[in-house]
Parts: C-alpha cells; structure tokens; sequence
C-alpha cells in the first residue's frame, strides 16, 4: 500500500464524507486560526468524531518516559535503519493490530519524513531518536486508530496546540497513512508557519469572517457544550419527522403573501412552510378597516383562524390550576417537567413540534433571565395555558402541509406575549401581529421576523372580524392627529395627558425661588425636557427650618399663598401610621418576588385599589414602586423586611391624594404635599414611604419645621430634601386654619415682588 495522498480542502464538512466520495479522493490535514459560527458547527461535529474514533491531543504530546523507552529497546532492541522494509518489519512487531498495507504505508511515510530531516541537515543520530519517538508515540497514543489508517472513513485526529517539530512530522507520518487531522490553532498560525513556511505539510483554512477564538475555547469547552447537547437531546426526546421553513420561500416582502396557499409555498416533503409577520401602521388610514376585512374573508376561506385584539387575555385561575408543576433546581429541569403538560393525542407529530418549540423558548429564555426560574416558570405556564386554549381553534384535523393563522392585533404589549407568538411562529401557523397605530410599542424580536413598517397611523379598537365591526378614526378625526402632530412635536406645545412616561429629577433651589417655581407648569421649569416621549419632571423637594425673622403672622401668610387647588397640607405628624387603612398589607409578600412587582398577579388582586385609575397611571405607579425598591431610598429594605411596607404603604394613598394623581398631566401644573410640623414628634415609617414614593411620581413637597429639628431624616438611607434655614427657631406653634387666615403682616415672598401689605 503506497502513502496517501493529501487532498486540497474546500469546505469543511467535507471531512465527513467517504474517501471515495472526495474530490481528490485523499486525506485532509487541515490548520484552523480562525473563529466563525461556521468553524465552532464544524469543531463540534469533528470533536465527536475524533472522541468516537479517533484521538484528541489537547497541548503537547507527551515525551517518552524512561519506563516507555526501556520498554522499546526490551522489545524492538536498538537497531535503526533509513529502510521501508526494515521499518516495517518492526511495525509488524511493535504494532500486530496493522495490516501489511497500513504497515506498508506507515513505513513509507516514516521514511519520507526521514529524508525530510536529512534534507534540512540533521544527522544520523537525530533520525534514530525521531525512530524512537515515533514509535513510543504510535504504540502509546496512537494504538487505536493504527488499524484503522487508510479506511473508507478515516480515523480523525484533533491537535489543540502549538505543534512541535518532531509531533508535525509524526502526523504527517499518520496523514500520509490515511488519517484526517486538525490543528486548532487558538494562538494563531505563526508557531506553525516557523516550522513549514511554504505549508508543504498542510492547508491553512481560510474563509470570510473569522475572528479570534474566545478565551475559553478549546477541548474542554468542545467537551462540554457537547455533554450539553447529550442533555439537550435527552430532554428533547424523540425529535419531530418535519420542520418549518419561515418566511424564506416568500417572494416579496408583504403581508399579501399570507394569501399564498401551502401547496403553492414549496414542495419539499416533511417541511410547512409559514409567515412570521408584525406590520406596524397601515398604508392608508382610511381604507385600512375595509382591506383588513377584505383579508380576513380571504383567510377564512378555507383555513384556520384565530384572530385575538387588545392583547391576549391572562390565563384565568383555572386555566393555570390546571397546569401540573413543581419546584426545580435548574431550566432544564422546569422545562422538561413542564412539556409534559403538552397532550395531543390527535396527532402525535405535531405533538413532538408542541414540545419542541415550547422547550426552544423556555431555554432561550432562561438564559436571558440569567436562571431566575419563579419568573421563567410563571412565563412557561402562561405559554402552557394559551397553547391549550388555542390550539383547537389552530390545529384541529391538521394534517402537512396545512398552516393556520394567528392574529395579534393592537401591540404585543407583554414579555409574555411575545414569547407566545415566537412559540407559536414555529408551530405549522401564520403568525401576524398587526399593530396599526404607530404610537403603540412593541416587546417582539426574533431573528426570523419579518417586520413591515407603514407611514399612516390607524387608531382601532378591535380587528374588523365582521362587516360593521370595530370602532375606526374619521378622516376628520385623522386630520386632528396631524395637526396635533404638526402643533405638539417638538414646538413646546403639549396635548392633554400626552405622555403616559415620565421621571423625575429634584431641584437644587435657592429659598427665595420657591415662590416663583411653586405654581409654575413644569414645562417651564429648568431641566424640564422629553425624550423618546418620555417627560423628565423637574420637582421641588425643600425643608424649611425656622420663622423668618421670628415673624409668625407672615409665616402662616406664606404658607397660606402656597396652597393651591392641588396642594395637600398635613399640619400634624405622623400623617400615616401602621395602623392606617392598607387593604393590600395582608398579600404584600406575595405580590413582590426577587426584588421584583408581580405586576399582574398586583393588577388582578381583589385588595388592588388603583385598578380606576387611568392605566397609564396605574403603570407609573408601579414604576415609581419598583425605582423605590431598586434604589432602597427607605432603610430596611431588603434588609429587615421593610420592602413588604414600602409595598403596602404605596399601595395604599388615601383617595384624595390618588385623585390629584388621576388629574396630574406630566407637563403641567404637578400636585403638592406640605407638611408643617411645630412639634418633636417625627414622620412615621409610612410618611416616609409616602413622601419618598409622591417625590418620584413628580409631587412638589415641602417640609415647614419651625423647630429645626431632624424631625424627617429617620427612616431614609441618606439626606432626603434640600435644608434651607431662613430665620429663629420657634417651639410650641399652633398650626392656624390656613383656610379662614386673614392676609397680613410682613411677606418676604411678597417683598421679592414689591407687594409687601406693609
């Protein structure tokens, strides 16, 4: 048997065909120095080859050891010669599993490197220690794969290093035999180039877009992901016989395409092809309604539809009840004991495509949420209930290369939703969300969505599903949003409750500017701005300690000008206690978890008492919530329990102030809190709570303490209001009626105007 010839690679999966099947019917011995998506597929796939039947070298080959080459002599003596014969005469010896053709070879290939080393200058003695090494090495590390050396399927070697001289030669000896091999050169090519320039010994791969190999790519990271894919396909279990091709066999980007029948969307065997499509406005607002119909009819003709507006409704209590769960210890394991709730005897391919891509998304999304499994268990249990609600409607009698439709319509507003529609997308179904009105936002990603964004904005109710159906703007009306566009972007102007985002940022005032600020609309404040419609609120947050020159009769005037139709005055501390009215208190441990609102399990709680509010600002409440919990402003939280207060105490405003909440327009006039406190007695845990959370929802307060004291500080982490301190300290005040207060007396609000009534 002659020596092997090496073959010129072209793609790398070409490793894995038959020697017969090659181009060039040889062996490759390849260089890998560069990383892609492509060459991590492929190191994979070659790595279990080699580990199957082949050998892995991860850093060096180890030298002979004393015990290793006394053993060779034992046996094979001392005696070297540069001959073929010679040579394979001892590989009969030293190597019995070998055929007279793979010895043949082997020895043919010996010898050649040995002229090689001739040619470059070494002597005699040199040849005789590479004998030795060779040998040891063959019998030590490469036993098994010697028989099978020149094979229909050659044996893979995989070298995770920077080869030496000696180990290059002894694989060229074994590419030369019959062996495919891969150097994974991590540090580069340049530690092999100084040994072969011309690479005369092996092929470079090259391709476009290969970068550097991450820092803990090697064996043990190939090792590993693959011990992870042994568990993925366990999990998995029996993999469904046919797959989805999404959106690639489309021939234009439109939604039209949906019309498109499944015959006529390709013809490969075992494969549905389907539409994963979010379209965002429509092309024209006014015949927007009576197309979105005409489609619909056109749908229905013939195929599955399910068609869901306003958000897909939260499964309800028996709907989750009905979901077998427990507790687990890791994403695999909640995933794989939640698929088993996925039950469809009427077909049992599509229930291994049911499990596929429920157990696809689930451990997508366990990586993202970074293993925080309640929150990850209560995402999969939602995609459980709706995929049983729905799939009726959906999958009824299905057979290949039937697709259903699923429309979304009005915004995919949730996580949760999201999740469904991906879930669903590589189901057999159309999945369309339709979200007309540009305003409207949108969780949905997914690398194989095709998004199509239209100019005109659509504000509609419900999805046309019968001829009269739905609520849908006038041209009149259309034409008022124009010029609302044209009157409120970015000229200053704002519309009525325009924005439903806002943030707040406190003030660093002087005293004196208190009075010019307090009723002023906060779109004239300092560092009022909007951005990506969201409105940063400028608010005041001041304590003032003392009575300007001692003068209580203009104090009182002071703060009787500053209340105005929206100001709450709190003339006796503490103003909450825990003894206060808190329907919610009882549940407050089980409405936040991880640090986090479980805003849905809070909205649909029979204690929940902002459910009147405008949703808008149910929502800000909750934001100002969670910002007061994640910036830990009141101290013990997360530390003593003092979260679950927090919780309650927010959740709880007496109705008055929620009122002047329900009214607060982000770029008006805001609401405001004064408290006055003459006394020693402090604010409660509870005023604290409420005057921190009122601050962030964009509230003005100010603290008037005559006495000076530190009567606010107590309960937050770091100094709370800006201190301003204007005159005497006096004790033992009467709060007056500031409603019934007579004007009079000295005002230095009023003297910074030139209207003092003196």
């Amino acid at each position: 048997m002659t020596m092997v010839r090496q073959a010129r690679l072209e793609k790398l999966n070409d490793f894995f065909s038959p020697l017969s099947a090659r181009r060039e019917k040889g062996v490759f011995f390849c260089r890998i120095a560069g990383c892609s998506d492509e060459v991590t597929a492929f190191l994979l796939r070659y790595f279990d080859a080699a580990r199957r039947t082949g050998v892995i070298i991860d850093g060096r080959i180890p030298n002979p050891t004393p015990d290793n080459l006394a053993y060779f002599t034992e046996m094979m003596g001392t005696e070297f010669r540069r001959d073929a014969a010679f040579l394979s005469e001892k590989l009969r010896r030293w190597l019995p599993r070998m055929s007279q053709q793979q010895r043949d070879a082997v020895a043919a290939a010996m010898d050649s490197t040995f002229q090689d080393l001739l040619r470059s200058g070494k002597n005699e003695n040199m040849l005789r220690n590479a004998y030795t090494k060779y040998m040891c090495w063959l019998y030590y590390r490469f036993e098994r794969i010697v028989n099978r050396l020149g094979a229909e399927e050659p044996p893979k070697i995989l070298y995770d290093g920077t080869v030496s001289q000696y180990e290059l030669l002894l694989l060229t000896v074994l590419s030369r035999a019959g062996a495919d091999i891969v150097l994974l050169e991590r540090e580069g090519d340049g530690g092999y180039a100084a040994l072969d320039p011309q690479s005369a010994w092996s092929q470079c791969y090259q391709a476009g877009g290969l970068g550097q190999f991450p820092p803990d790519f090697g064996v043990k990271w190939l090792q590993t992901r693959l011990a992870q894919e042994a568990d993925r396909q366990r999990l998995y279990g029996t993999p469904p016989s046919v797959r989805g091709c999404t959106n690639a066999w489309m021939h234009e980007a439109s939604l039209g395409q949906v019309l498109t029948g499944a015959q006529a969307r390709g013809g490969e065997r075992d494969v549905f092809y389907n539409c994963f499509i979010a379209q965002y406005g429509a092309e024209d607002r006014l015949t927007y309604p009576r197309e979105l119909f005409a489609f619909h009819q056109q749908l229905k003709s013939g195929r599955r539809v399910c068609v869901v507006s306003g958000g897909i409704p939260a499964p309800t209590p028996e709907e989750i009840a009905g979901i077998r769960r427990r507790n687990y210890t890791d994403p695999q394991q909640l995933a794989a004991d939640l698929a088993r709730n996925l039950q469809y005897s009427a077909n049992a391919e599509l229930q291994r495509l049911m499990v596929k891509s429920f157990l696809d998304i689930v451990l997508e999304e366990g990586e993202t949420l970074a293993g925080n499994l309640p929150k990850l268990t209560n995402r999969a249990v939602y995609l459980l209930c709706w995929l049983k609600r729905y799939q009726g409607t959906l999958f009824s009698g299905w057979k290949l290369p039937e697709v259903s439709v699923f429309i979304l319509f009005g915004g995919c507003a949730t996580e949760a939703e999201a999740l469904f529609l991906r879930m669903l997308a590589r189901l057999p179904v159309d999945v369309l969300l339709l979200s007309p009105d540009l305003d409207a936002g949108s969780c949905l990603q997914d690398p194989v969505l095709l998004e199509l964004r239209r100019s005109e904005s659509v504000r509609m109710d419900s999805f046309p599903e019968e001829r009269g159906q739905g609520r849908v703007s006038t041209a009149a009306y259309q034409a008022e949003r124009e010029l609302d566009t044209l009157l409120y972007q970015d000229s200053g102007l704002y519309r009525d409750r325009q924005y439903a985002k806002a943030e707040t940022v406190t003030l660093q005032t002087m005293y004196e500017e208190i009075a010019i600020l307090w009723d002023q609309e906060l779109k004239y404040r300092p560092s009022f701005s909007v951005v990506d419609r969201t409105v940063t609120m400028p608010v005041l947050l001041e304590k003032i300690c003392g009575v300007k020159d001692g003068q209580t009769a203009a104090y009182w005037q002071e703060i009787k000008k500053l209340i105005t139709p929206d100001t709450r005055v709190i003339s006796k501390v503490p103003w909450l206690t825990s003894l206060s009215p808190s329907p919610i208190k009882p549940y407050a441990t089980q409405l936040l978890r991880n640090g986090k609102l479980l805003r849905d399990k809070i909205k649909g709680h029979s204690a929940y008492g902002y459910g009147i509010l405008r949703a808008e600002i149910q929502d800000h409440l909750l934001d100002k919530i969670q910002l007061l919990l994640d910036r830990r402003t009141i101290a013990g939280t997360y530390e003593n329990g003092t979260e679950y207060t927090v919780l309650s105490t927010a959740l709880s405003l007496p109705k008055d102030i929620l009122r002047m909440i329900q009214r607060f327009d982000f770029t008006k006039k805001n609401p405001k809190l004064i408290f006055i406190d003459t006394t020693e007695k402090i604010l409660s845990l509870e005023d604290s709570i409420a005057a921190a959370f009122l601050n962030l929802v964009g509230f003005d307060i100010l603290f008037f303490v005559p006495t000076g004291y530190q009567c606010i500080e107590r309960y937050f982490r770091e100094p709370f209001a800006n201190e301003h301190q204007i005159g005497e300290y006096l004790y033992d005040l009467s709060v007056p009626d500031l409603r019934t207060l007579q004007e009079g007396g000295s005002s230095p609000f009023r003297k910074l105007f030139g209207r003092s009534n003196q």
